[in-house]
Parts: structure tokens; sequence; C-alpha cells
């Protein structure tokens, strides 16, 4: 009876039972999409990364599924694979190979040599406009936007919001099936706090407690409507009214409206391991 092991990891967070979950399959060859997908269901996390061998030059290849459906990418799942593995091989950046291209993630560590923080690279955006607005902001409850909404897609598919407050945040209603007829990944509605900023991601099903894949979009729109500066760092909070708060840090390069490079930061932490029998 073939084994498969799995380790689970509390990604966007330093400290177990926050942040966003995730399942990584440290051996998957055998395995074949219907049962990965199988398993992400099974277990029922957001996402659900299996480790294959490199096809491209990278360190690894991740599948990233969540309970319905394979992602071409996603920000939690490869930092968080990137932890798992990383500790192992011993190296200071692990090269995850993903349906949206090579994933580079440098990895820090403190001086007993644990990994406490993680920078990848993520695939530059593309900027989308959103029409109608008024349908977005129906879907999620909201009233206004104080910038327009835009949609980013690196691999995910995400449009962001920006509110007037965090009160506006703690307000929103989700529509899943209004949410879901926008055909995207989900809707980010963020508003600025005294230390950073606040980010709540609804999709069809729910909310989601920690996006990479997100929060580089989030660094982007700030940056290309001028709230902040080219090249600076911003931390974000989310998952905060579901009870598993998380820490993002986001940062992009461009200038005149083009966005160059997106960095998307973070800790995780290990939280159990074990194995399937199938």
């Amino acid at each position: 009876m073939p084994t498969y092991r799995y380790v689970f990891a509390d990604v966007f967070t330093d400290t177990p039972l926050t942040g966003n979950q995730l399942a990584v399959f440290t051996d998957a060859r055998g395995l074949d999409a219907e049962t990965m997908q199988a398993l992400a269901l099974e277990i029922g996390f957001s996402e659900t990364v299996f480790v294959l061998p490199p096809e491209q030059g990278g360190t690894a290849r991740i599948r990233i599924f969540n309970p319905a459906y394979e992602m071409k990418f996603a920000g939690h799942p490869t930092l968080g694979a990137a932890f798992v593995l990383g500790g192992p091989l011993q190296r200071g950046v692990v090269e995850l190979e993903t349906g949206a291209g090579t994933v580079p993630v440098a990895l820090e560590r403190d001086e007993s040599g644990r990994i406490v923080f993680g920078r990848m690279t993520q695939p530059v955006p593309r900027v989308e406009e959103v029409e109608p607005a008024d349908a977005v902001l129906a879907a999620i409850g909201a009233q206004r936007s104080t910038l327009p909404i835009e949609l980013y897609d690196n691999g995910a598919r995400h449009i962001v919001v920006t509110l007037g407050d965090v009160g506006e945040l703690g307000a929103l209603a989700r529509d899943g099936a209004a949410i879901a007829a926008l055909e995207i990944t989900g809707v980010n509605a963020i508003a600025r706090t005294e230390g950073g900023w606040r980010n709540r991601m609804l999709w069809e099903h729910g909310e989601d407690p920690a996006t990479g894949s997100a929060a580089g979009p989030i660094a982007c729109h700030l940056a290309r409507h001028g709230l902040i500066e080219w090249g600076e760092e911003i931390v974000i909070a989310q998952g905060v009214e579901m009870g598993r708060p998380s820490t993002l840090h986001a940062r992009a390069e461009g200038g005149d409206g083009l966005i160059d490079a997106v960095e998307v930061g973070g800790a995780a932490v290990l939280v159990a391991r074990g194995e399937f029998r199938l």
C-alpha cells in the first residue's frame, strides 16, 4: 500500500494555529491529478501542495490544488512549500516551478539555522479594468471604493477594492454567487490602518485568512495610484475577522504606471506531520 507523507504548516505567521493552513505532500510521485484533487478535498484547507521533481531547472515543481480545482499559482502555498523544503535541503534560495512560472523564495535563518522568514519574487501581474464596478461592490456589500477597482492577474485573479477605513471592512457582507459570477480568485477589500494596511479576501465559498498572491497586487495597486512609493514595503494584516491573524509583507518596483517586480514575504511554522496510505 503506497504511503504519502505530508506536513501541515501555518503560513504568514510565526504563531501556531494562526495564519493560513497548508498541507504539503513532500513526495507526490505516483499520485495522479484526480487523486491529488481528492486529497485536497479530504484535507479541506484552502490549498494543498504536491511536490514533484523539477522539469525546468528549479529546486522542485509544485502543483497547487484547492478543494475544487488546480491553481496555476497561489502565494501562501508557494511560501509554505519553501519553508518545508528549505529546511532539509539547507538552501538559501528555493526555486519552485509553478503553473505561472518559476518562483524563487529567499529564506532567512536565525542563529540556530531555523528558517524564520521567506521572500518570494512573484510573477508580475497583468492589470485589467473591471466593468461594471458596481457589481463588485454589490458582491461584497461595499458602498464605494476610494481608488479605481481593478483586477490583477499573476496566475491568480484578484480584484482590489479600497475602502475608507477599517470600520467599512467590518461591515462587508459576502454574496458568494455574485463573486462566483465575476470569475476571479477573490475580491480583496483593503483599508489603511495605523500600522499599515488591512485586507479581507472574499471568495465564492468564504474568506481567506492570508492571501500571498493578492499581497503583491495590493502593493502594485497602491503604488500605481500614489498611496505609497514604488519600492516601499508595506505590512498587510489579514484574517483578523476570522480569528486567524496573519501578517504579509509586500513591495512593488516600477514607475510611470508600469510594474517591474513584485516581492512578498512572511513567516511560517510547521505544526503537524502525517501520512496517507492509499
